[in-house]
């Protein structure tokens, strides 16, 4: 089971699809750059895509509106 729920992350972003658009481009951001929000050792996930997932549910990515 993924951490942190979607129920809760969909409280901060309206659609899936557009979570699921901002998790990918977080994730290839912190695999070519290698910078993190959080330090390390506070991730529960080894993988960028958790990882992205738990910094948009500290709302730690912040997404803009067109």
């Amino acid at each position: 089971m993924l951490y942190p729920s979607i129920d809760k992350i969909l409280n901060v972003i309206d659609s899936k699809y557009e979570l699921v658009h901002i998790i990918s481009k977080r994730s290839k951001q912190m695999a070519t750059n290698g910078h993190y929000q959080m330090p390390e050792y506070k991730y529960i996930s080894k993988k960028n895509l958790g990882k992205a997932l738990e910094e948009i549910s500290e709302n730690l990515v912040i997404v803009k509106k067109d």
